[in-house]
């Protein structure tokens, strides 16, 4: 039997309700595997501030640490807005990040054949779309310095270095040889200066992969075809803020928002978590999807502790629900045979993979 620590962190909204549906799916791939997880929850966020006064305390960070893998729900609300911004759920959420060197944030795009009416494109432009974005995550305008405000000014520096383009672009290089061989770099070379910079090091690192092909796109060139043409893209290799764009708009080719998962790896960590926010307008309803969630615990599965075939269980039991018309409210309109709640969909999952 393997056995595994995993942080749990569920955060603000609906963070909890997701996170309890993976950690169920999880325990059912986890029998019929002869796997065993070891949870251990710790705090971020808006939740972390009000019982502590710091969206981050430190044992959240050394929980982390100390762990084999962290499944993260989401953070914030509105509630919390009006704080100071080093005391806001996501000030605590760059430092986590920046904390346990998670460089590599990995946003797979994957339309579901069972969802294809579900998105706002014409289902022959988005079928067979299978798009993996890898953003860095812990360089560029986010973290950059100089940064500040006055009352009639506000700045920001994107800022990156050799060493920190280098290493997410070997990470992007070999993501793409395990996949159909091509990287497109995004950036603004023509207007920014540190763009040109990544295109330049970007290009350099592809000599030690001549199996996969290298492409550049500025980026906003690549906003607009990943609506004309998305299928041209495999692997899409970009900045922290481009990234942050970009990947949400690949995410509504498939739908829903909440379908898509995220991993945020580093050289000690892994972060798993969806794309999605903490909604709190739905909290407590019983009616978000926990599927970017679930499809998060399959990557930790698959990326950080190389239980592929555990994994395999997961992404074919969520494929079986969709086929069988099981949907949550977010995707009721499309095919659905049953709208099932946030507990439901989980259940219904785990059971597919106890099968």
């Amino acid at each position: 039997m393997n056995k595994y620590k995993i942080a749990l962190i569920k955060g603000d909204g609906i963070g909890p309700e997701i996170v309890d549906e993976a950690v169920k799916v999880l325990d059912a791939v986890a029998s019929c595997c002869d796997l065993h997880f070891d949870y251990e929850e710790a705090l971020m966020g808006g939740c972390a501030y009000d019982i502590t006064g710091d969206p981050l305390p430190q044992e959240t960070i050394t929980t982390s640490l100390n762990s084999d893998a962290v499944l993260f729900g989401a953070i914030g609300g509105e509630k919390w807005d009006n704080l100071p911004r080093e005391k806001r759920p996501e000030s605590g959420l760059l430092r986590f990040r920046k904390e346990l060197g998670v460089y590599a944030n990995l946003r797979p795009a994957v339309v579901y054949d069972e969802l294809i009416n579900a998105s706002s494109l014409k289902p022959e432009i988005i079928k067979g779309v299978d798009i993996m974005v890898v953003r860095e995550l812990i360089g560029g305008i986010y973290f950059g310095e100089p940064k500040g405000r006055t009352e009639d000014k506000g700045w920001n520096t994107m800022v990156y270095t050799r060493s920190e383009i280098v290493r997410i672009a070997h990470h992007a290089f070999k993501i793409a040889q395990k996949r159909d061989k091509r990287v497109c770099s995004i950036d603004k070379a023509n207007v920014l200066d540190v763009s040109q910079l990544w295109r330049d090091v970007v290009t350099e690192v592809s000599a030690e992969y001549p199996d996969v092909e290298l492409s550049h796109m500025y980026v906003d060139n690549a906003a607009m075809q990943l609506v004309l043409n998305p299928k041209q893209f495999d692997v899409m290799l970009t900045g922290n803020i481009f990234g942050d764009i970009l990947s949400d708009e690949a995410s509504m080719l498939c739908g829903s928002i909440g379908l898509l998962p995220s991993a945020s790896i580093g050289d000690k960590i892994g972060v798993y978590e969806p794309i999605h926010g903490s909604a709190p307008d739905i909290a407590g309803q019983g009616i978000a999807n926990p599927i970017a969630t679930i499809s998060s615990a399959s990557m930790m599965l698959r990326y950080a502790l190389g239980e592929n075939e555990a994994a395999d269980k997961i992404d074919n039991a969520i494929k079986k629900a969709l086929s069988k018309g099981y949907r949550t409210q977010d995707l009721a309109q499309f095919d659905a045979k049953e709208v099932c709640s946030t507990s439901e969909i989980g259940s219904i999952i785990a059971n597919y993979i106890a099968r």
